[in-house]
Order: structure tokens, then sequence, then C-alpha cells
């Protein structure tokens, strides 16, 4: 029987991208996945750029890229065509060096995540298996896994467990934890459809349309995919909605079976809920088995995607004997309240766009059409964790390009980077898992200015670890990071004047 430093339960995109961060790092990795081959039909179509900076990390960002659209963000519109919420998404390069937001195909994603594990020797992908019970002890987990081909029950052991397995979770509910509501629960029909030809005029704006005689929502796709949203009623039966002559009459007010063909129609019930609980000693959840959001927002992948980056460093260095396993309980702590923003905001903007009563929603038309709210994407702080107390500590960090070109985080690789000003340079010596770099260009440098600091450090996962606004902060600050989190820090090792 093998034995694992970390066994992962499902193969989505958040265990596929949680297995290529740890794969990278050198940390023995199983997934088992309970499907034979990636599903095939879209589901999740959005994410973000500091999502596309985690898959940078896992060394798939460069060949995705020609494979995705920019989107230039999301209109709410009432049923007379007024704007009620705009929310623009630049379609330029942003601070994460990449695209605000993006549209995707997720088969496609998945499928380079898949190719992308099979580069590490270490790293293991079982289909067709499926976790059955799980038992964590004091050294390690045992699962008892079922070959669903054959029918036969094998025993797993790995150091760690982490459950990206859904919304019904084993490991979530092996470890006891309880979700907490946040009292969205929505029928909606997803209608996806593939062009037989160009549209342009249906736009490549997202519209959410407030409409409540049927709230809607458009999104366009990757290619001629194109996706259609519609809230369902309690008195709707979900089957009868699902029929195709029903689907083709919601339909009918942007395309006809004649330019379109029906891919998929699906029924979800949208919810808003938060795991208590996020780890239980050896076993963790991370993605819809510990968080699940309204898609008003896009962010219920990038959420989970978020999890695996926050995760695996600390996983790595835990596995590794760098660093103690308290560090595994700044996960929760630093993600939680960080996606319950998210989720709390994408539940606000579903209450404007769900509003089905006719007097509710002209009261929030003429209360909105008058001054339009103008929506800007939330960057929330993690919560307590692995760094200083005080803003801008605890934010995603920028990502410029060196003089040479290169992206920061190709540069850094899998180490925290301590980003200092060209006159820090004859100053700083290197520490073991600290990269330091010379911020040499202007996007390096005017980032530095703009915090008011001579050095910033940032850990593996881009967020800002704490800043020095004078050389005689530098060392501090990378020493309580260090001694915090890995062991006392030489004292010798990084020197200022």
């Amino acid at each position: 029987m093998r034995s694992f430093d970390v066994a992962i339960v499902g193969c989505g995109p958040v265990g596929a991208t949680l297995a290529n961060l740890l794969g990278a790092r050198g940390v023995r990795t199983l997934v088992i996945e309970r499907e034979a081959e990636v599903y095939r039909l879209p589901r999740a179509i959005h994410f973000d750029g500091e999502c596309m900076r985690v898959f940078q990390a896992a060394g798939i960002a460069d060949e995705l890229a020609p494979e995705l659209v920019v989107s230039p963000g999301m209109k709410f519109i009432d049923a007379d065509g007024r704007l009620l919420i705009d929310w623009n998404r630049p379609t330029r390069v942003g601070p994460q060096g990449w695209h605000p937001s993006y549209r995707f195909h997720q088969p496609a994603l998945e499928a380079r995540l898949r190719r992308r594990m099979e580069a590490f020797a270490h790293v293991e992908l079982r289909r067709m298996h499926q976790a059955v019970s799980i038992e964590a002890g004091d050294d390690d987990v045992v699962m008892q896994v079922e070959d669903r081909t054959h029918g036969t029950i094998g025993e797993i052991r790995a150091r760690y467990v982490v459950g990206c397995d859904g919304a019904r979770s084993i490991v979530r509910r092996t470890m006891g934890s309880d979700l907490v509501d946040l009292d969205s629960h929505e029928r909606w029909l997803v209608v996806d459809v593939i062009l037989k030809r160009e549209r342009p005029d249906l736009g490549d704006h997202s519209i959410q349309f407030c409409d409540p005689a049927r709230p809607a929502t458009y999104v366009r796709g990757v290619g001629m995919r194109r996706r259609w949203e519609f809230m369902l009623f309690a008195t709707e039966d979900a089957d009868e909605m699902s029929r195709p002559e029903r689907i083709w009459s919601l339909l009918s007010r942007w395309v006809t079976p004649d330019e379109a063909v029906l891919e998929r129609p699906a029924v979800y019930t949208f919810h808003a809920v938060v795991a208590e609980g996020w780890r239980n000693g050896r076993l963790m959840i991370a993605g819809d088995a510990a968080h699940q959001t309204p898609p008003f927002m896009g962010q219920g992948m990038c959420a989970g995607i978020r999890d695996a980056s926050n995760l695996s460093w600390k996983l790595a260095a835990v596995v590794q004997g760098r660093a103690d396993e308290a560090l595994l309980d700044t996960y929760e702590s630093e993600r939680a309240p960080h996606v319950r923003e998210f989720i709390t905001t994408a539940v606000r903007l579903g209450r404007v766009i769900q509003t089905s009563d006719p007097v509710a929603a002209r009261e929030r038309n003429r209360r909105m059409a008058e001054r339009p709210e103008v929506f800007s994407t939330p960057q929330p702080r993690l919560g307590p964790g692995a760094h200083d107390d005080c803003a801008p500590a605890g934010m995603i960090g920028e990502q410029g390009r060196c003089a040479n070109g290169a992206r920061l985080d190709d540069v850094a690789g899998d180490d925290a980077v301590l980003l200092v000003g060209a006159d820090m340079r004859p100053s700083i010596a290197p520490h073991d898992g600290v990269k330091v770099v010379v911020a040499d260009s202007p996007s390096l440098s005017d980032w530095l200015r703009r915090l008011d600091a001579c050095a910033v450090l940032i850990r593996p996962d881009r967020y800002v670890a704490g800043v020095a606004r004078g050389p005689q902060e530098i060392a501090p600050v990378v020493r309580r990071w260090v001694d915090k989190h890995f062991g006392a820090m030489p004292s010798a090792s990084l020197q200022t004047p």
C-alpha cells in the first residue's frame, strides 16, 4: 500500500489546481475522481485575473490564454432597458498581470489542468475511484476507496486529505462541519446554446434582466457558445420547464432553433452557504465543499481556486518540515471572511435581480435608474493569519513585469518574494524561502511608490505579508513572517543599513 503526503478527493477545477500547485512544490499527491473523464458540458463560465495568476503558477496560463474571451463586464437593466447597475471590467491587462475578467469553457480548462498533472511523477490521478469511508488518526488518514471499474475496495493512507468533492462532500461530512445559511436559495434554469452563425448584436457584456415577469441572465461564452439563465417560480415544475419547446419559448426574444443548437439545460438551486470548520486535524475542505455562492458575480469557481492557492503553499511547507502544523490553522481564518464578502455581495446583487413583485420592482427601478450604481469588484482583505495586522498586508499583491520583461511571479517561482526598491540592492542578502527581487521596472517601482514603501514581502500565494516603509523596517518585516511560521531566522541572514 502506497502512502502519500496529500490525498485530494475530487478532480474538478479546484482539486486539479491544488494537485498542480502541490506537484510543483514536490509534494507526493494522490487525486481520486469518481468519473472516468472530464465532464464534457459547460458549467462554470467565468474566472478573474487573480485566478489566471494562479493558473500561471500552475503552469497553464500562457497556453490557456488563446482559448479565453476577455469580458468587458456586466450590466443590470430593468424591463424597459434602463440601466440599474453598471459593472465595467477593463479590457486591458490589470494589476494581476492579466485581464480582470475572462470567459472560458470548463471542460477545456479541466483537460489542461489534468494534462499538466501528468508532468509530475509524484502526482497520481486515479479515475473511477471514490472515497467510501475516511478515518483520521494522529499520524495519517486512512481512506477506504472503491474502484468503480472493478467493484473492489482498497485502502489509501495520506498525511492529509483535502475534500474538493463538491456540495455533498464526504470529507466535510466526516469532519462534522456545519453549513451556515446566508439566506439565498432560488431555482434557476441554465441554458447553454451553440450559435450556428455570428450574432454580434447579442453583445459581449453579460446582462442581468431585472424583469419581475421573468428575471433572466445573458452571458457571452467562448467561441459560439452563449448562456441564458431564467429564474423559476415556485409553481413551475423543473422537468416541464426543461423541455425543449419551453426553453425555445423562453429564448425566443434573443435566438431561435434556426440560429442555435441547444447544448445543455439544467435546473440549479443557487445556494449561499459557508462551512464552519474547514479543517479538522488532518482533514480539510476547499471549493464547493467549503462554500457555495449564487452566480451573480461569477465568483463560485474563483473562490475555490483561491482556496487551492492559499492552502497549497501551507500544506507543502508543513509536509516538508519547513513549518509547524499550526500554519494550517490560518487557512480558514484567512479564507472564510474573504469568501463571505463575495457571497454576501452576490446575495445583494441577486436580490436586485430576483425581485418578482411588480410593486417592489417599480420602486427599485425608480430609486436605482435615477442614479445607476457603478459597481466595482470587491477586493477583500484576508482574515487574521499569516500576515501582518495592518493593510496592505493581507491584500492581494500586484504583478508587474521586471525590466527584462519577465512577470514577477515567474521570477519568484514557488518562493515568497521580497520586492525592494532599486536603492536597496546592496543592503539585502537573500534568506532561504524568500527570494529578493529588485523593483527595476516602472510597474514594480510604481507599486512600491503607491504603497509608500521601500519593500514589500509577498507570500507564495501572492498576498502581501508585510511592508517596510523605511530600510530599517525591512529585516523586522521578513523576520516576523519567517520566525512565526517557519522557525527562527538566523539574525545574519538579512542585513539592512
